[in-house]
Protein backbone atom coordinates (compact mmCIF):
# COMPACT_ATOMS: atom_id res chain seq x y z
CA UNK A 1 0.00 0.00 0.00
CA UNK A 2 3.04 2.21 0.09
CA UNK A 3 3.30 2.75 -3.77
CA UNK A 4 -0.49 3.69 -3.86
CA UNK A 5 -0.88 6.13 -0.81
CA UNK A 6 2.53 7.74 -2.92
CA UNK A 7 -0.19 7.33 -6.08
CA UNK A 8 -2.87 8.63 -4.28
CA UNK A 9 -0.95 11.71 -3.09
CA UNK A 10 0.75 12.13 -6.27
CA UNK A 11 -2.67 12.57 -8.06
CA UNK A 12 -4.13 14.50 -5.12
CA UNK A 13 -1.63 17.54 -5.76
CA UNK A 14 -2.03 17.02 -9.21
CA UNK A 15 -5.99 17.84 -9.27
CA UNK A 16 -5.28 20.82 -7.15
CA UNK A 17 -2.27 22.28 -9.07
CA UNK A 18 -4.53 22.14 -12.42
CA UNK A 19 -8.12 21.73 -11.94
CA UNK A 20 -9.08 25.12 -10.44
CA UNK A 21 -6.98 27.63 -12.57
CA UNK A 22 -9.11 24.81 -15.00
CA UNK A 23 -12.08 25.88 -13.91
CA UNK A 24 -11.57 29.83 -13.45
CA UNK A 25 -10.84 29.49 -17.25
CA UNK A 26 -13.93 27.37 -17.82
CA UNK A 27 -16.71 29.25 -15.99
CA UNK A 28 -15.30 32.80 -14.91
CA UNK A 29 -15.35 35.96 -17.58
CA UNK A 30 -11.07 35.96 -17.37
CA UNK A 31 -8.95 33.70 -19.16
CA UNK A 32 -5.89 34.90 -18.61
CA UNK A 33 -2.94 32.96 -16.13
CA UNK A 34 0.06 35.48 -15.14
CA UNK A 35 3.97 34.06 -16.38
CA UNK A 36 4.18 33.43 -12.92
CA UNK A 37 1.41 31.56 -12.25
CA UNK A 38 1.94 29.75 -16.06
CA UNK A 39 5.77 28.95 -14.48
CA UNK A 40 4.81 27.82 -11.37
CA UNK A 41 1.81 25.65 -12.50
CA UNK A 42 4.57 24.06 -15.71
CA UNK A 43 6.62 23.13 -12.82
CA UNK A 44 4.39 21.37 -10.80
CA UNK A 45 2.72 19.72 -13.86
CA UNK A 46 6.25 18.62 -15.16
CA UNK A 47 7.09 17.50 -11.70
CA UNK A 48 4.37 15.53 -10.91
CA UNK A 49 3.37 14.08 -14.42
CA UNK A 50 6.69 12.31 -14.26
CA UNK A 51 6.94 11.10 -11.01
CA UNK A 52 3.58 9.44 -11.41
CA UNK A 53 5.37 8.21 -14.73
CA UNK A 54 8.48 6.57 -13.09
CA UNK A 55 5.84 5.73 -10.15
CA UNK A 56 3.30 3.58 -12.22
CA UNK A 57 6.75 2.10 -13.53
CA UNK A 58 7.62 1.02 -9.91
CA UNK A 59 4.49 -0.27 -9.07
CA UNK A 60 4.49 -2.58 -12.21
CA UNK A 61 8.10 -3.94 -10.77
CA UNK A 62 6.21 -4.50 -7.21
CA UNK A 63 3.22 -6.65 -9.25
CA UNK A 64 5.69 -8.53 -11.03
CA UNK A 65 7.61 -9.80 -7.85
CA UNK A 66 3.98 -10.10 -6.58
CA UNK A 67 3.02 -12.65 -8.98
CA UNK A 68 6.13 -13.92 -10.12
CA UNK A 69 8.12 -14.42 -7.29
CA UNK A 70 5.60 -14.47 -4.66
CA UNK A 71 7.74 -16.67 -2.56
CA UNK A 72 10.36 -14.27 -2.58
CA UNK A 73 8.66 -10.85 -2.47
CA UNK A 74 8.86 -9.97 1.69
CA UNK A 75 12.80 -10.41 0.82
CA UNK A 76 13.19 -8.24 -2.41
CA UNK A 77 10.14 -5.79 -1.84
CA UNK A 78 11.04 -4.87 1.69
CA UNK A 79 9.73 -1.47 3.45
CA UNK A 80 13.26 0.15 3.19
CA UNK A 81 13.57 -0.67 -1.45
CA UNK A 82 10.25 1.01 -1.38
CA UNK A 83 11.31 3.99 -0.06
CA UNK A 84 14.32 4.21 -1.98
CA UNK A 85 12.15 3.63 -5.23
CA UNK A 86 9.46 6.57 -4.60
CA UNK A 87 11.88 8.70 -3.58
CA UNK A 88 13.39 7.91 -6.52
CA UNK A 89 10.43 8.54 -8.65
CA UNK A 90 9.92 12.19 -6.87
CA UNK A 91 13.68 12.83 -7.29
CA UNK A 92 13.34 12.02 -11.42
CA UNK A 93 10.40 14.57 -11.25
CA UNK A 94 12.04 16.78 -9.96
CA UNK A 95 14.63 16.72 -11.71
CA UNK A 96 12.95 16.40 -15.12
CA UNK A 97 10.98 19.87 -13.56
CA UNK A 98 14.19 21.70 -12.90
CA UNK A 99 15.54 21.14 -16.66
CA UNK A 100 13.00 21.46 -18.22
CA UNK A 101 10.98 24.72 -17.21
CA UNK A 102 13.47 27.29 -17.22
CA UNK A 103 14.88 27.35 -20.97
CA UNK A 104 11.03 27.00 -21.64
CA UNK A 105 9.57 30.23 -19.73
CA UNK A 106 13.38 31.52 -21.09
CA UNK A 107 11.94 31.74 -24.73
CA UNK A 108 11.19 35.27 -26.36
CA UNK A 109 7.79 35.00 -26.83
CA UNK A 110 5.48 36.36 -29.11
CA UNK A 111 3.06 39.43 -28.49
CA UNK A 112 -0.11 37.27 -28.87
CA UNK A 113 0.47 35.30 -25.80
CA UNK A 114 -2.56 32.65 -25.82
CA UNK A 115 -2.54 29.39 -24.84
CA UNK A 116 -4.99 27.07 -26.49
CA UNK A 117 -4.93 25.29 -23.46
CA UNK A 118 -6.18 24.31 -19.97
CA UNK A 119 -2.45 24.31 -18.78
CA UNK A 120 0.29 25.56 -19.19
CA UNK A 121 2.75 23.08 -21.17
CA UNK A 122 5.92 22.85 -22.61
CA UNK A 123 4.27 21.88 -26.10
CA UNK A 124 1.80 24.77 -26.23
CA UNK A 125 4.87 27.37 -24.91
CA UNK A 126 6.96 26.27 -27.76
CA UNK A 127 4.30 27.18 -29.85
CA UNK A 128 4.13 30.81 -28.42
CA UNK A 129 7.54 31.47 -29.13
CA UNK A 130 8.90 33.59 -31.65
CA UNK A 131 12.82 32.69 -31.40
CA UNK A 132 14.45 29.44 -32.40
CA UNK A 133 13.13 26.52 -30.25
CA UNK A 134 15.13 23.54 -31.56
CA UNK A 135 16.78 23.02 -28.57
CA UNK A 136 13.51 22.67 -27.24
CA UNK A 137 11.94 20.56 -28.98
CA UNK A 138 15.03 18.46 -28.89
CA UNK A 139 14.77 18.58 -24.95
CA UNK A 140 10.87 17.77 -25.30
CA UNK A 141 11.47 14.84 -27.42
CA UNK A 142 14.50 13.25 -25.08
CA UNK A 143 12.36 13.79 -21.80
CA UNK A 144 9.48 12.66 -24.03
CA UNK A 145 11.45 9.33 -25.08
CA UNK A 146 13.01 9.15 -21.08
CA UNK A 147 9.83 9.55 -18.73
CA UNK A 148 7.30 8.36 -21.21
CA UNK A 149 8.14 5.89 -23.83
CA UNK A 150 10.61 4.05 -21.80
CA UNK A 151 8.43 3.25 -18.68
CA UNK A 152 5.72 2.32 -20.70
CA UNK A 153 8.16 -0.16 -21.90
CA UNK A 154 8.94 -1.24 -18.70
CA UNK A 155 5.59 -1.65 -17.54
CA UNK A 156 4.54 -3.68 -20.81
CA UNK A 157 7.66 -6.00 -20.28
CA UNK A 158 6.52 -6.79 -16.63
CA UNK A 159 3.16 -7.27 -17.83
CA UNK A 160 4.12 -9.58 -20.80
CA UNK A 161 6.10 -11.32 -17.83
CA UNK A 162 3.17 -11.26 -15.33
CA UNK A 163 0.70 -12.60 -18.31
CA UNK A 164 3.54 -15.64 -18.86
CA UNK A 165 3.23 -16.58 -15.01
CA UNK A 166 -0.48 -16.13 -14.48
CA UNK A 167 -0.68 -18.79 -18.11
CA UNK A 168 1.48 -21.12 -16.11
CA UNK A 169 -1.39 -21.41 -12.96
CA UNK A 170 -3.41 -24.12 -13.46
CA UNK A 171 -6.12 -22.70 -10.59
CA UNK A 172 -8.78 -20.64 -11.02
CA UNK A 173 -8.38 -19.24 -7.47
CA UNK A 174 -4.95 -18.19 -8.30
CA UNK A 175 -6.10 -16.63 -11.72
CA UNK A 176 -8.39 -14.55 -9.75
CA UNK A 177 -5.94 -13.62 -7.14
CA UNK A 178 -3.19 -12.54 -9.91
CA UNK A 179 -6.07 -10.71 -12.15
CA UNK A 180 -7.14 -8.84 -8.82
CA UNK A 181 -3.30 -7.58 -8.13
CA UNK A 182 -2.86 -6.15 -11.19
CA UNK A 183 -5.93 -5.15 -12.60
CA UNK A 184 -6.32 -1.68 -10.92
CA UNK A 185 -2.97 -0.58 -11.38
CA UNK A 186 -3.36 -1.88 -15.20
CA UNK A 187 -6.04 0.19 -15.59
CA UNK A 188 -4.61 3.51 -14.23
CA UNK A 189 -1.74 2.67 -16.80
CA UNK A 190 -4.47 2.19 -19.15
CA UNK A 191 -6.25 5.39 -18.80
CA UNK A 192 -2.66 7.55 -18.31
CA UNK A 193 -1.45 6.08 -22.00
CA UNK A 194 -4.34 6.56 -23.69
Amino acid sequence: YFFLSNLSFLDLCFTTSCVPQMLVHLWGPHKTISFLGCAVQLFIFLLLGTTECVLLTVMAFDRYVAVCQPLHYATIVHPRLCRQLAAVAWVMGLVQSIVQTPPTLRLPFCPHRQIDDFVCQVPSLIRLSCGDTTFNGIQLAVSSVVFLVVPLALILISYGAIARAVLRISSATAWRKALGTCSSHLAVVTLLYS
